[in-house]
């Protein structure tokens, strides 16, 4: 079927006029000249045959006509927009595909997906992990969540939630003999290594000692593990005392299946972020799905400390 539509431009033109009522703002937002603007109006308006401005002095009108036509221009130009956001983004029929840690998606992911798609039903996520960053301008991925520091980056990086780590052991080890009652007495226990985490940005046992005033226990003694989770799962089971991340420890805290026997509590140089390409970002489904995160974030208050009582706690 043959359509007969006036010029883009026209319809552009009248538009961007008729939404801010002067050919001068038009323009400007086009990026033509004012009279360029002027020139399209009428000649869509001689195409129609109708006036679609009453021109006053310098102050321009809607006629009926004008206002009867804007709202059905302006809804063809949202809604192409929209479909081109969504061809950009790559928005498919198939799974949201998020990237994740190993452990985050273990201990604190996972768990809490039911809740996600108790709201959007009608979105499947598929979540892969992987200790390396991925590439997420390859289009394998939709999005991930990051443990990591703020960078230039090209990516879309938006903040979910700082990090906090402190000492974590069965209730069994910590009322065990010999108790564990202070900082000092962890020279009687196993120490639970994550191979992973041993900076001032990721503290591990070096740096926590250091910043908890223990002399005379060596920091690297004990069996390691090559995933947070997998350090968590042998505290559980009384192995030995790991350092847990705050979310990652706060179901098994809830649940009494860990405690902390003392402090202090570091605030890590690490963040969780969410990522992806500012493509991505206009995905419905991503936003979503960012914005579902936050929400559960904020509900669970898993940010509690101010960055001044972060440094009282930790001062590297």
């Amino acid at each position: 079927m043959s359509r007969r539509l006036p010029p883009l431009n026209a319809l552009r033109a009248f538009e961007a006029a008729a939404r801010h009522l002067s050919f001068t703002k038009a323009a400007e937002e086009l990026f033509v000249t004012q009279a360029a603007v002027s020139h399209q109006v009428k000649a869509l308006e001689a195409q129609l045959g109708l006036a679609l401005f009453r021109r006053k002095n310098r102050a321009i009108l809607l006629t009926d006509a004008g206002q009867a036509y804007l709202p059905v221009v302006r809804d063809a130009f949202d809604n192409i927009a929209e479909a081109t956001e969504r061809l950009q983004a790559g928005e498919d029929d198939g799974p949201l595909r998020i990237t994740t840690l190993q452990s985050f998606a273990a201990k604190w992911l996972l768990p809490r997906l039911s809740r996600f798609r108790a709201v959007h039903p009608d979105i499947d996520v598929l979540l892969a992990t992987s200790e390396e960053a991925v590439d997420l301008h390859k289009g394998d991925m939709d999005a991930a969540i990051r443990f990591t520091e703020l960078r230039e980056t090209d990516l879309e990086m938006v903040h979910l939630m700082n990090e906090t780590m402190f000492p974590v052991c069965s209730p069994a080890l910590r009322d065990g003999t010999p108790p564990l009652e202070t900082p000092v007495d962890l020279r009687h226990h196993t120490l639970l290594q994550d191979r992973c985490h041993d900076s001032p940005a990721d503290p591990g046992w070096r740096v926590w000692m250091e910043a908890a005033g223990l002399r005379g226990i060596d920091p690297h003694r004990g069996p390691g593990y090559s995933d947070s989770s997998l350090v968590l799962q042998a505290a559980v089971a009384g192995q030995g005392v790991a350092l847990g991340r705050r979310s990652l420890a706060i179901d098994d805290l809830g649940a009494g299946h860990l405690v902390s026997p003392f402090g202090p509590v570091l605030r890590t140089g690490y963040s969780y972020w969410f990522v992806c390409t500012p493509a991505k970002a206009r995905d419905p489904r991503v936003r979503a799905f960012r914005e579902w995160l936050g929400k559960q974030i904020r509900e669970e208050r898993l940010d509690p400390l101010s960055d001044d009582e972060a440094a009282a706690t930790h001062s590297p």
